[in-house]
């Protein structure tokens, strides 16, 4: 069979079939048109202002690793006007996460941006080698998630930035809206497609979840958003292959029983029968709308670590403090984390540093 031409081009060969729009295009117009629907998503939702400190959350695998690669490119290209920064988290995971941070500090060399990582252990006191020894493999990922999200905000306050970037993509995103039908959750099922945000103190078992938090709900007013928030994952991968990208491809140790696992076998089922079923998903969780007489969460601070919540303790300080005490159901078992919270502060161990807000932002 004779070589198929690019169908955008109509000049080189074609060497792969675009998963979300099944045409055949060659090397040279897949990198164009990926980056520049990316860009559009860019554009279209004014996610940046010239001048913006970002920081991208690098984890070293191929979403943050493409998105730092994209970024680069994008301001360049259009003339952002954006510093961008590294930052990653160390949740200190033996075998996984320190080799994946060897991923990223090589990305920051490749790059030419500065790399700032913050750890669990330095953060909370626990790496999650220890609170997965402590908890089980069962209620793991919830720990991971809501720790993580804290301390992204946390090391992107400290560096003064004034917006967090993360690779949550397309899939990522229609796994989280089935996620949150299947377990009847009405307030993020809303929120959940918003493509800026505002750092949730969210509670969700998931470690990629495109997270929650509109623009009157947040965890700590430092903007985030999905570059890639219409990126088809296979394109990720497609990208991050035939640019020969340096990243970690290497799955979580802990991550097998995570309950986002079978919303995403469902959603690939779907896939391979109706290839729209992504974004078709994503665009129906866009036309979702809370009713007016559903009782809504109200924004307070933190009684414990002043970070801002939804309820009198953050997520993060229930389960530090189910963890200190030795009790770590308390904290993901939201009717006895109540009885948790009667204890004196003396009882409950190391507690997360007081929230000081964003600091002013150093020179880079």
């Amino acid at each position: 069979m004779a070589p198929r031409p690019c169908v955008l081009c109509g000049e080189a060969r074609a060497v792969l079939r675009r998963p979300k729009t099944g045409q055949m295009v060659c090397k040279g117009c897949f990198f164009y048109v990926f980056e520049t629907e990316v860009h559009h998503t860019i554009t279209e939702a004014r996610l940046f202002q010239r001048g913006d400190r970002v920081a991208i959350g690098a984890s070293g695998g191929k979403d943050s690793t493409v998105l730092a690669h994209v970024m680069k490119t994008l301001n360049e290209r259009y003339d952002y006007g954006l510093h961008l920064i590294l930052l990653s988290i160390d949740e200190g995971i033996t075998g996984y996460r320190d080799d994946s941070l060897e991923t990223v500090k090589r990305n920051q060399a490749q790059y030419a941006m500065p790399l700032t990582v913050l750890g669990y252990k330095e953060l909370y006191g626990w790496s999650m080698d220890e609170i997965v020894a402590s908890v089980g493999r069962k209620n793991n990922c919830t720990f991971c998630g809501v720790f993580r999200r804290q301390a992204l905000d946390r090391g992107a306050a400290s560096l003064g930035v004034d917006h967090i970037v993360t690779g949550h993509n397309a899939d990522d995103i229609a796994e989280t809206i089935l996620m949150n039908v299947l377990r009847g959750d009405i307030a993020r099922l809303e929120r959940c497609t918003e493509i800026l945000t505002k750092g949730p103190d969210g509670d969700d078992d998931d470690a990629g979840g495109c997270g929650g938090g509109g623009a009157s709900f947040g965890g700590s007013g430092i903007k985030r958003s999905k570059p890639f928030k219409y990126a088809y994952e296979k394109e990720i991968v497609m990208y991050a292959y035939f640019k020969q990208l340096d990243y970690f491809s290497t799955e979580c140790i802990y991550s097998p029983n995570a309950y986002r696992g079978y919303a995403r076998t469902f959603l690939k089922d779907l896939e391979s029968i109706r290839a729209s079923s992504i974004i078709d998903i994503i665009h129906a969780g866009e036309n979702l709308h809370v009713a007016g007489q559903v009782k809504r969460a109200v924004q307070r601070t933190c009684a414990r670590c002043g970070y801002l919540s939804s309820n009198e303790l953050c997520k993060a300080c229930v389960l530090l403090e189910a963890l200190n005490r030795g009790t770590p159901a308390l904290g993901v078992r939201s009717d006895k984390a109540r009885h948790a919270r009667q204890a004196p502060d003396g009882a409950i161990g190391r507690t997360i540093p007081r929230w000081e807000g964003v600091r002013t932002a150093p020179a880079w």
